[in-house]
């Protein structure tokens, strides 16, 4: 489990108990708002937030009933494998229950959790209940080598078998030594190849070893993995017994080597030249060449040193082939914390309008996997909860550059960090400018050789086009397009030719930034050039602060469209010639219709 804990705590009866948790897991408090007096964060609803933090992949523990975080979290449960923890508390701390997430810690947690607090703790999963022990979930450092094959051999166990525990390391994997003794199955601990696993057979292998690579630029992934697999071979490991590849940070964003990181599942890590050079009398086959071309004196060789520790020596020295070099170390105790750099990561989320039920799942998550968050101070503020405890940088309006520039240097240190827009961060948001620094030259004031190489997220969200469009009804049934009014990085006459086009097309138009306190007239121009070419009596719809409790819903007709009725925060959608407001009992509900009722023939595009 990477992720730390939230402990939420529901009320004042079980608030000192969440503090006593969160303080074991060094975890934060959230409390709900109004029912609790000290807290790290605040939500208004324990459903939606119990929710919002489940589906950011963020464990749980709630000081709480358990049915309220089973109805929060049960219309999302998908993957046992992949589900965050989920647990509740007692609010007098007697008794905690892990209720998801076995499989990524649940019950360990539980256990540390029970410790802390003198409390029982109500496992119910078979193997840890009879066994001790959860086969398919070994601790940190160590790594199932065949776990499709673990749940038949917690059966063999569970139905009476015992195990047989061998290899090398089998001192070493303490977690297993309380099982009951037996051939039904075969639990080998170590990094050794055994062509023989199966449902009574499992292997472990502690994660001692590492691998380090260069390359050419632009080389064949196929080529990188096929020359690991040999000097896997060679020094007859598993690919599980790895714990993390390495190389120069020159390489952050090579394409072979980041595919094979996650392709065994482990992560990539890099190192400047210095730091490698500094390992060359440990390196067996230093190059003068390589020296001046990196600024080291080996990359593959120096990269496995650094990861594996001052203690560790090569198992296998450079291999190569044509476009790739490898080579292998091995620590003498399981490498659970690689040293070096990540690539970093920039996450370009979009949060929708602002309220947390229109934040997509994989924003969320995003953000909340993120060490640093990016953006407009009120745009991060919007994220609640989710937001709390990180590190965060607000820029005012006005500083986009500097705000896409700064979080891009903060990714090339390495950082996971999010730039955090409201809406969908590709439509008139921070995306395209993150993209058009790095495409810059130096020359024209681009962004660093390391920010070039980190790896960038876009995730879509929910624009305010869409959100504006749901709530009217379904504007947008037919072909539509958006515009922004502000001049301030477009020309006038771009917008007003732009207008007349859209205008003489008919199409359903989105305004956004249709005014600001300095600029008020081209939203009337607009209105008048859009009289030009279809009817006064068509639907305008106005919707301000979409999903926030102030929002603001109202239609009016195309020649009755005032710019005073009209703010920043306002989106403005504008039915085409064929667009139609039906009064229905809940009230007005704006649509432009597709063209079914001419459907000839079943022959509809």
């Amino acid at each position: 489990m990477a992720v730390t804990p939230v402990v939420m705590a529901l009320s004042r009866s079980g608030e000192a108990v969440a503090h006593r948790v969160a303080h074991a897991l060094g975890a934060q408090v959230h409390g709900r708002d109004g029912r609790v007096d000290r807290a790290d964060a605040w939500f208004p609803n324990a459903l939606d937030h119990a929710r919002d933090l489940f589906t950011a992949g963020t464990p749980v523990v709630g000081v709480c009933a358990s049915g309220i975080l089973i109805r929060a979290v049960a219309p999302l449960l998908a993957d046992k494998v992949a589900e965050p923890p989920v647990l509740s508390v007692s609010d007098d701390g007697a008794v905690v229950v892990p209720l998801l997430g076995g499989h990524r810690g649940a019950n360990r947690l539980a256990a540390t959790i029970a410790e802390a607090l003198g409390a029982v703790s109500a496992v119910t999963t078979a193997g840890d209940v009879a066994l001790g022990v959860a086969l398919d979930a070994p601790p940190e450092g160590w790594r199932l080598v065949n776990p499709l094959d673990a749940k038949a051999a917690m059966a063999a166990l569970l139905a009476g078998g015992g195990a047989r525990v061998t290899g090398p390391d089998a001192g070493a994997a303490e977690w297993l030594h309380g099982l009951p003794e037996g051939d039904g199955v075969t639990i080998t601990c170590g990094p050794g190849i055994h062509a023989d696993l199966s449902g009574t057979h499992l292997q472990f292998a502690p994660q001692r070893y590492a691998l380090g690579l260069g390359c050419a630029r632009g080389c064949a992934p196929d080529e990188l993995a096929d020359l690991v697999r040999d000097v896997l071979r060679e020094a007859g490991i598993v690919p599980e017994a790895v714990a993390a590849l390495g190389s120069l940070d020159l390489k952050a964003d090579e394409g072979a080597m980041n595919t094979l990181a996650r392709t065994m599942d482990v992560p990539f890590r890099v190192f400047d030249a210095d730091t490698l050079e500094a390992l060359t009398p440990r390196l067996e086959t230093p190059s003068d060449v390589v020296f001046a071309e990196v600024g080291c004196h080996g990359v593959s060789e120096g990269a496995a040193l650094a990861l594996a520790g001052d203690s560790a020596h090569l198992t296998v020295a450079k291999r190569k082939t044509a476009e790739a070099t490898a080579a292998l170390a091995q620590a003498p105790l399981p490498i659970t914390t690689p040293t070096g750099r990540a690539r970093g990561r920039l996450s370009i989320v979009g949060i929708g309008p602002g309220q947390a039920a229109w934040r997509t799942p994989e924003v969320s998550r995003l953000v909340a996997e993120a060490e640093e968050l990016v953006g407009y101070g009120l745009y991060i503020d919007l994220l609640g909860p989710l937001a709390t405890g990180k590190a965060r940088s607000d820029f005012p309006l006005g500083g986009e550059e500097a705000r896409c520039r700064y979080a891009l240097e903060q990714a090339a240190r390495g950082l996971n960090v999010a730039l955090v827009c409201s809406g969908d961060a590709g439509i008139y948001a921070m995306g395209a400018l993150v993209f058009e620094l790095l495409d810059r030259g130096p020359e024209e004031m681009g962004v660093s050789d390391a920010a070039r190489r980190v790896e960038v997220v876009c995730s879509p969200g929910v624009s305010a086009l869409q959100g504006a469009a749901a709530r009217a009804g379904a504007p947008l049934g037919h072909d539509f397009c958006a515009i922004s009014l502000s001049d301030l990085l477009t020309p006038r006459e771009d917008i007003l030719r732009r207008l007349r086009a859209a205008a003489e097309g008919d199409f359903v138009i989105a305004f956004y930034n249709p005014v600001s306190k300095t600029r008020r007239t081209l939203l009337a121009e607009a209105r008048d050039i859009l009289l030009q070419h279809r009817p006064a009596d068509t639907p305008v719809m106005l919707a301000t602060s979409l999903g926030r409790p102030e929002e603001n819903l109202r239609y009016r007709r195309l020649d009755a469209l005032e710019v005073d009725e009209v703010d920043m925060l306002t989106v403005v959608l504008v039915g085409s010639s064929n667009s139609r407001l039906a009064q229905l009992g809940e009230g007005p509900r704006m649509y432009t219709p597709r063209g079914y009722a001419r459907k000839i023939d079943g022959d509809l595009a």
